[in-house]
């Protein structure tokens, strides 16, 4: 019975730093396998080594997802070539080439696995590799083989070599025959049956320690079906079939270690270690308890040195049946999902490989592909079961040796008959559509349930026009019901046999034959729960499809028009539903939303801002991050409404971090600054009237030292004293006052230092009264009572007022306005809007520009023509002021007119609020 054959690896033409051809002595679904130096000549050749001399029955090579030679050639040798060896002289003899495919049907995201049959002796093999298909990811020209997998039988006993082995000896003298008469017709009594488990596929798929296990029990269950006992196999067959399902889950938790590695995530892969010896310790103690396996641990896979592939124990005394070389391929269809993120990880790399630039499209991995379902073995698609068009037949050398068709793998005759349970839960659907049909929509087999879709879209589409509703309806309903357990499958290929299918019944069967809006709206309710949860599938491949298609089906005008799709999609997200899901969910909502609208296409409002609001709080990032961009959305198209449903816009909200990013995207929509451009611009108006204020104090200083220095010159000279009304003729600056008085005593007794005005009346009760009720530049907050300047009222609500949280800013007049008003402010654009600082005042009384500067304040505010909205100066008659006291006037109008800007040197009357922190109330 041909079983698989061990091999070392004796040259290779070269290979790239960490991708060794000795990488292909093992099996295991983390392997790297070999690649070519970068920019290298073709051909590329590899020698291998068979453990002996044997028939070689069938070669399987996996091949690279983009470094894919075009061409692979075989040759086989019974010994090494003189150049090998001296004084041997023996020739590789060619048996023929494959042809690979160049995979842009799959977008390079998919490993061939090329099966051939073959009938050729020999030890030695060598591999020819020709140049490579061209793509945009093959960068360096490489060629790259990440597994080979020879599977044959010793050579016979009337071989001229007359190798034989001790076993045979005595089985022949004996006259023992392993074809035994009572095995005829089963898979074991055949000479050429290839066991599952020395298949290429089931290697790189499973944990090599696991898959060394299965194949003990699998000899176990031969040995017991020799010696009948068949409970004991029984339970030996129920073993291995969940130990495979083990293997399958350790290679993917080996792989999700390799992954978080590359990336150095070693909490992660402490994680996966922890998590694989847990579950593999708990799995042998079952083990152990039923006596399946002994005591003694077993080899871990980290361990296995880079020796020869060990064969299976099969049964070596098949009788050699001459075959004429056939191939076989198949593309994988299973992907993993990226460990823990959408970017694809690096590929994985063995311990003695160094780092290399990862150059492989997203999701492409080889290493990824080892997440598969808990399937049987036989539906599974890497396998090559079904031969692709277009890879080239095998080319043999001409011989003279009879040779004659071998059988070819995968599924043969009809699929298997329905059960039971399915003719109980598919009746309608068989007396409608035939067994057959339905039969296959059932099989085990992936290819049938394929095939049966396949055939159902054909026998729709060919449906005559007059055929009677009825029967149109019921063929129409009963597809749904295939179609609809066919979106669950796990199988790519079935998977989108099954959208292929429905995307015909509506946008076809349904308009050629006139049928009702309700059989559109049965396919579409039926199925959209279904594909639904398929956009939460663990393959990224899968929930990309399953979006894409629901997207393209909304749009359809014979579904947009039912609005079923947008009512399912702004369902709230469920507790545990799956990160995935929910993800795909709102993605779905937003692109649906901007090709559909909230007019009359199912979406509106209320139910799309009830869902992202709910979504605001789900537990992934990605998913809150999604149901901001839906809210910003929605609120280019209907502002005011969309803040309904959302808190108030104040400083408790905006400490939510989602929230404050929803309040400044909403200022950015409006063309309104936000908090932070708004505490920019207060930084660089605060900065500047720091910088105007230290200007004025230091101008001012100056003329203060001057008057000083003027007065002490005038006494040393002995001059009479200059009177109040002299100027200095030189520098304009008032004359210094009398020297029986002092300098500061009397300087600004009598004055209000902001609107200028002296009165004898203005004793520091006066002034306070004053102050109160009759200084044209000052004002009463009406929030909190303070007296304020006009100029700086706005920046007293905004920051200062006990009311401050209940105002904001206009962006356009610059002017504080209750918040509960400010949106409709904003909206009616009423408001004058204001010019920049530099270039002009804003009167926060009347809302009107004039021109800058301090001096203009008293004109705008004092003068006739001013402002009109001060009610000081329409309601109080203005007194003249008294002339002032010789040698006083000048000085105390320059001094008056600094105002509050002077600081230090000019003292601020006690009765300002701003200054003195004292509330006044009406006397």
């Amino acid at each position: 019975m041909p079983h698989k054959i061990g091999f070392v690896v004796v040259s290779s033409s070269g290979h790239e730093d960490g991708f060794s051809a000795r990488e292909l002595m093992i099996h295991a679904p983390t392997v790297s396998g070999w690649r070519s130096p970068r920019f290298c000549q073709f051909p590329q050749e590899i020698v291998l080594q068979m453990v002996e001399r044997c028939r070689i029955r069938k070669l399987q090579l996996l091949a690279h997802q983009y470094m894919i030679a075009s061409k692979v050639e075989f040759y086989v040798s019974e010994s090494l070539p003189e150049y090998f060896v001296p004084y041997q002289a023996e020739r590789f003899r060619r048996l023929g080439y494959v042809s690979l495919c160049d995979n842009e049907k799959t977008g390079c995201k998919a490993r061939e696995l090329k099966s051939v049959y073959v009938d050729a002796v020999g030890q030695f093999l060598k591999l020819i590799f020709h140049e490579n298909h061209v793509n945009k990811y093959n960068v360096y020209n490489q060629v790259a083989l990440v597994a080979v997998n020879i599977i044959g039988d010793p050579a016979d006993f009337g071989d001229e070599s007359n190798i034989t082995s001790r076993e045979k000896l005595i089985d022949h003298y004996l006259g023992h025959n392993s074809e035994d008469p009572a095995l005829e017709g089963t898979c074991t009594g055949k000479s050429d049956y290839i066991s599952p488990l020395d298949d290429l596929a089931f290697d790189m798929y499973q944990d090599p320690e696991v898959a060394q296990i299965i194949r003990k029990l699998d000899e176990r269950k031969r040995e017991a079906v020799q010696k009948e006992r068949y409970d004991y196999a029984k339970k030996l067959k129920q073993a291995i079939a969940d130990l495979q399902k083990v293997g399958e889950r350790l290679g993917r938790f080996e792989v999700e270690k390799r992954c978080a590695v590359e990336r150095e995530d070693y909490d992660l892969a402490k994680e996966k270690k922890l998590q694989m010896e847990r579950f593999r310790s708990r799995v042998y103690e079952q083990l152990q308890r039923h006596s399946l396996v002994d005591a003694e641990p077993m080899q871990r896979a980290s361990d296995l040195p880079l020796h020869p592939l060990a064969h299976s124990t099969s049964p070596r005394h098949p009788q050699p049946v001459p075959s004429l070389p056939q191939e076989e391929s198949a593309p994988e269809s299973r992907f993993a999902e990226p460990c823990l993120q959408d970017k694809p990880p690096a590929q994985p790399r063995g311990p003695s490989q160094h780092s290399a630039v990862d150059l492989s499209p997203p999701a492409a991995d080889p290493h990824l592909k080892t997440h598969l379902p808990s399937v049987p073995y036989d539906e599974r698609p890497l396998p090559a079961s079904r031969k692709q068009p277009a890879a080239a037949a095998l080319e043999p050398e001409k011989s003279d040796t009879d040779i004659s068709e071998a059988p070819r793998g995968g599924a043969a005759g009809e699929p298997e008959p329905l059960t039971e349970k399915a003719l109980r839960e598919a009746g309608p659907a068989v007396d409608v559509l035939g067994e057959s049909l339905v039969a296959g929509a059932y099989s085990r087999t992936w290819s049938y349930r394929e095939d049966a879709l396949l055939a159902l879209y054909k026998r729709l589409m060919e449906t005559p026009t007059g055929t009677p509703k009825e029967e149109l309806k019921s063929t129409l309903r009963a597809s749904v019901f295939l179609v609809r357990r066919a979106l669950r499958d796990i199988v790519t290929p079935v998977f989108q046999a099954s959208l292929k299918l429905l995307k015909m019944m509506i946008t076809q069967y349904i308009p050629k034959h006139k049928l009702s809006k309700l059989e559109t709206a049965h396919c579409v309710e039926r199925t959209i729960p279904v594909l639904l949860t398929r956009t939460g599938d663990s393959s990224a491949r899968l929930r990309v499809v399953a979006s894409n298609f629901i997207q393209e089906m909304a749009l359809f005008k014979e579904v947009k028009a039912l609005q079923i799709i947008p009512s399912h999609l702004v369902q709230p997200l469920k507790a545990n539903t799956s990160n995935h899901l929910a993800m795909s969910q709102v993605g779905l909502l937003a692109r649906l939303l901007k090709d559909l609208g909230t007019g009359s296409s199912g979406f509106s409002v209320d139910s799309v801002m009830k869902f992202s609001v709910s979504a605001l709080e789900h537990r992934v990032y990605e998913v809150r991050e999604a149901a901001v961009r839906v809210i910003l959305d929605m609120y280019k198209q209907h502002r005011a409404l969309i803040l309904d449903y959302l808190p108030p816009d104040d400083t408790t909200t905006r400490k939510n971090v989602l929230y404050k990013t929803i309040f400044e995207g909403f200022a950015k929509i409006d063309g309104r600054p936000t908090d932070a451009e708004i505490r920019a611009q207060k930084k660089a108006a605060t900065e500047e009237a720091e910088k105007r204020k230290k200007d004025e104090i230091k101008a001012l200083q100056g003329q203060l030292a001057a008057l000083k220095d003027a007065e002490v010159d005038t006494q040393g000279k002995g001059a009479p004293p200059v009177e109040a009304d002299s100027q200095d003729t030189q520098g304009g600056k008032a004359a210094p006052r009398p020297a029986a008085e002092g300098p500061d005593n009397h300087y600004l007794e009598n004055l209000c230092i902001f609107c200028g005005e002296r009165s004898e009346a203005f004793t520091e009760e006066g002034l306070d009264l004053h102050y109160w009720k009759h200084c044209l530049m000052l004002t009463r907050c009406g929030y909190c009572k303070q007296v304020v300047e006009i100029s700086s009222l706005t920046e007293h609500l905004l920051t200062e007022c006990d009311r401050k949280d209940g105002f904001g800013r206009c962006y356009r007049c610059s002017e504080a306005v209750l918040k509960e008003e400010l949106p409709r402010h904003i909206k009616t654009k009423e408001c004058n809007p204001a010019k920049p600082e530099k270039l002009a005042n804003r009167c926060p009384l009347c809302h009107e520009n004039f021109s800058p500067g301090e001096e203009a304040w008293k004109a705008h505010l004092m003068g006739p023509a001013g402002c009109t909205m001060n009610l000081r100066k329409t309601h109080v008659l203005h007194r003249v002021p008294a002339p002032p006291p010789a040698g006083k006037g000048p000085a105390v109008a320059k001094a008056g007119t600094s105002g509050s800007k002077v600081g230090s040197k000019i003292p601020t009357p006690k009765g300002l609020g701003k200054s003195s922190g004292r509330t006044y109330t009406k006397r």
